[in-house]
């Protein structure tokens, strides 16, 4: 839906349109390298920063709702299972990076530092 939306405002039946449009990748939910990063907001982008106060605008899950796709509640489940997956990567990778500075902070370097300093580190 968002393909055609972006689609229409396109002139895509030119060489260029059709490469802009071949640029674009639209994805259902997360895709598979950033669903285990942590989110960030941009600040640059939030809607009250972005949008002027008089513009009418819409959230494309009501959209899509409204033209009678069934799949909220399911993304909604799915949603809540990535999440509990997210806490879950996320608290086991702050528990390594903890064990690695404690293990760093208690290796005896001494032995090897002369080594590494002939090869310059």
């Amino acid at each position: 839906m968002f393909w055609r939306s972006v689609r229409g405002m396109l002139p895509h039946k030119t060489a260029r349109g059709q490469l802009a449009l071949a640029a674009l990748a639209t994805y259902e939910g997360v895709p598979e390298p950033y669903d285990k990063q942590k989110r960030l907001v941009v600040p640059e982008a939030i809607k009250v920063v972005r949008l002027r106060s008089y513009r009418n605008f819409t959230v494309l899950g009501e959209l899509a709702k409204e033209f009678g796709w069934g799949y909220g509640p399911l993304v909604e489940r799915l949603e809540s299972q990535r999440k509990v997956k997210e806490q879950a990567y996320y608290s086991q990778k702050k528990a390594a990076i903890a064990l690695k500075k404690k293990a760093e902070a208690a290796a005896d370097l001494s032995k090897v530092a002369p080594v590494l300093s002939a090869f310059g580190h």
